[in-house]
């Protein structure tokens, strides 16, 4: 009898062996087992009863650019990967991206691309006729793979793009190409920006079609005394070579930048006399009124808490400012601007009530009216539909970490309805086409991977079911996951958002060491219902025996209103650390399971620096720490990310210094375990260097690990991401787990 029980559970156990995988870093960051399924660069068709796509053709390679009707599904080939194949080549473009003109007669193909800071938008370009099915390269006389933000004018019969920080303009039929600029090169930089602005402000692409075709509104900066830091190589040559980057750091100068206007025949440019100091103030966007010849630019000052509104005439270059919109804090820059009524309003977004609503704005800012109302933030503005009368928008006023899709009319006379269905709980995302009649609806959640389908907006029905990512969920399921638990945490004066993974084969009467995941600065947020790839990396660490906690600290970028997002401005460093250790505290008197002997915090950039704040701060809190690619001292970092939260230095420098790890790096007690990529033009591998200084200064024992020539995801080159995790597991086996070491082989 005992035998036979014996052998029934070596059969059970070897049967559960047989349906349940290893989860491995191979498989998360080299072999990318789990990656999720999407559907390829979707673009609602200019008559909205039809979207196009991308799919494989596996007969010769490359893509099709293939449309589906939205009501039958009727799928037709618009583009055989046949067609894209030019001259003598025996293959077709690798398509990048795509654009249609207005149209859909003509379709912009970028390719063959090359990262620009973090970004590919650097290429080639090459425009199909649709009708004649003509190919054309675009370029010829320009060097290969420097044209960048390539567009069609308004009639499509030609196309601006940038070329080595000049603007071109290109007769497509003639291939006749005229330079509109010619002293872009060295401090000059037209129509595109310098690595601030593209960072901070999202400013890449810049310059703008005039609605007749006939000028060219562009930006230009000159980095003419910017303070250049260097990045040094040292891996690819015998002697090292230096990488001059124009960086402009906390409380030095910036790039000088003016906007202005050149017809597309050529000739000279003429610029507005925008007020105001061009190195202290930013001209964070600029767009043309349609059916005009009005640009409206938004002018940020230095500090970053008041934007300018101007209306110019580009024939005769008048300015005329219509509103000034101001916070106490910070502003952040938002594009939502549709104009309506045949441009004698536009739509504007503003935290002016304390909470970030859609308001309706005569064209001479003099009239406002809000759209959307209640005590709710407008996350994202999806669609506005002026035939149908309302807007649709991305909220979530019940649940800050979730996202729903809701509408309004945008004559304000409605509350906020909830279009999403109640039974979808998570995050919902829609690509809506233009009458607002269809949508490509995409639904997550922290255990759900994207399930993607067509629906009739209207009714919110799935008229067909597109990607359901069936394979990642049995891939993911045999990995038998405890899911993530969110929690919410009461630290006195607010309550935090958390969530929560517990080790396999929990045991509540156990004592389990936790790892605390943060960010926690204002550009992001951690505690989210949402897939993130499964978040297997926190699965994978689960899966050793830890707990791991995430943290939402008051000022990350939640749906909470404007005093939960401001209430960080001119303490980054300080609030946070404070949040998270209440949080910490909280949360050791709620779960007796958690060994507070064996506290650990991870986290990247400025989650890294927040890690070193409260291992630093807290030590009787925290007793570890793995900060990956941080600053260590926000004087440090650039000027329009820090000082938009900090202020600027004069008027903030003791909290600057306060906030900055580095200032408390001499009261490290327990482990930790810096790393750093040597090429980061984002967070200065300098951080690294004075951190480490300072430790050695106070006699601080420590880890360390340089990636040579990674910059700031440090994932460039071979194997880099897996050797990353591996020493990052091995660094918490070692500190937590001595005895169950991992190998880099493993």
């Amino acid at each position: 009898m005992k035998r036979s029980t014996l052998t029934l559970v070596t059969l059970f156990l070897a049967l559960l062996s047989w349906t349940q995988d290893t989860l491995k870093l191979e498989d998360i960051y080299k072999h990318r087992t789990y990656q999720v399924q999407g559907i390829g660069q979707v673009r609602w068709m200019e008559d909205n009863k039809g979207y196009s796509t991308l799919e494989r053709n596996d007969e010769v390679g490359g893509m099709d650019l293939v449309r589906y009707k939205a009501k039958s599904g009727t799928r037709s080939v618009l583009v055989s990967a046949e067609k894209l194949i030019p001259g003598s080549d025996s293959k077709p473009l690798t398509i990048a991206n795509y654009e249609w003109s207005a149209d859909n007669t003509k379709l912009l193909i970028f390719t063959n691309t090359r990262r620009v800071w973090r970004y590919h938008t650097r290429g080639d370009y090459w425009v199909l006729d649709m009708d004649s099915g003509k190919l054309t390269q675009l370029g010829k006389s320009v060097d290969r793979t420097t044209m960048m933000f390539a567009k069609f004018s308004p009639d499509a019969t030609r196309v601006g793009y940038v070329s080595q920080n000049n603007i071109f303009v290109e007769d497509i039929s003639t291939g006749k190409i005229t330079q509109l600029t010619n002293d872009g090169g060295g401090t000059i930089i037209n129509g595109t920006f310098d690595w601030v602005y593209e960072e901070e402000l999202s400013c890449r692409d810049g310059f703008r079609w005039s609605p007749d075709g006939t000028q060219i509104a562009y930006w230009q900066s000159n980095t003419e005394g910017i303070g250049t830091f260097y990045m040094i190589n040292n891996i690819d040559s015998v002697y090292s070579d230096p990488i001059p980057l124009p960086y402009p750091k906390v409380g030095t100068d910036n790039s000088a930048v003016k906007a202005g206007v050149v017809n597309t025949s050529g000739g000279e440019t003429r610029w507005f006399d925008i007020p105001g100091d061009p190195r202290n103030n930013y001209l964070a966007r600029m767009d043309f009124i349609p059916n005009s010849n009005e640009v409206m630019v938004q002018q940020l000052n230095r500090k970053q808490n008041t934007n300018t509104v101007w209306v110019g005439n580009t024939n005769t270059m008048a300015l005329n400012n219509i509103f000034i919109d101001r916070d106490e804090a910070f502003l952040n820059i938002h594009d939502n601007i549709m104009w309506l009524e045949d441009e004698k309003y536009f739509t504007w977004t503003s935290e002016k009530d304390g909470w970030l609503h859609l308001y309706k704005v005569s064209r001479d800012g003099k009239s406002w009216s809000t759209i959307t109302k209640g005590e709710l933030d407008v996350v994202r503005i999806n669609c506005i539909d002026p035939k149908g009368g309302y807007v649709y928008y991305i909220a979530s006023p019940e649940n800050f970490t979730q996202r729903y899709l809701y509408r309004s009319k945008i004559n304000g006379s409605s509350l906020p309805e909830r279009v999403s269905p109640e039974n979808q709980q998570g995050q919902h995302a829609y690509q809506i086409s233009a009458n607002a009649k269809f949508a490509i609806h995409t639904f997550q959640n922290a255990t759900t991977p994207n399930q993607i389908g067509l629906i009739n907006l209207r009714k919110h029905k799935t008229i067909r079911e597109l990607e359901k990512n069936e394979e990642l969920k049995k891939r993911i399921a045999l990995l038998q996951l405890n899911p993530k638990e969110f929690i919410q945490l009461d630290i006195g004066d607010v309550v935090l958002d958390s969530w929560m993974i517990k080790p396999l084969n929990f045991n509540p009467i156990k004592k389990y060491p936790i790892i605390f995941y943060v960010y926690g600065e204002p550009a992001g947020s951690t505690v989210q219902d949402a897939w993130q790839g499964g978040d297997l990396w926190h699965q994978y660490l689960a899966k050793q025996g830890y707990v791991i906690v995430s943290i939402d600290n008051r000022g990350t970028r939640t749906p909470r209103g404007r005093d939960w997002r401001k209430s960080i401005y001119g303490q980054i460093g300080i609030l946070a650390a404070h949040d998270q250790a209440a949080a910490a505290k909280k949360l050791f008197e709620k779960y007796s399971f958690i060994d507070t002997t064996r506290v650990g915090m991870w986290g990247w950039s400025g989650g890294g620096q927040m890690t070193l704040n409260c291992l630093f701060r807290y030590p009787d809190v925290y007793k570890s720490g793995l900060a990956v690619a941080f600053v260590a001292d926000q004087r440090l970092y650039d000027n329009i990310y820090q000082e938009r939260y900090m202020g600027l230095l004069d008027d903030n420098e003791a909290n600057y210094i306060e906030g900055s790890p580095i200032t408390h790096a001499k009261n490290l007690q327990g482990d930790l375990m810096i790393m750093h990529g040597t090429a980061d033009d984002n967070v200065h591998y300098q951080s690294f260097e004075r951190l480490t200084n300072e430790l050695i200064k106070h006699n601080k024992i420590f880890e360390m690990m340089s990636y040579p020539m990674r910059a700031h995801g440090i994932r460039e080159r071979e194997n880099t991401s897996l050797h990353l995790r591996t020493m990052m597991a091995n660094y918490w086996n070692r500190v937590f787990k001595e005895d169950k070491k991992l190998s880099i082989q493993e």
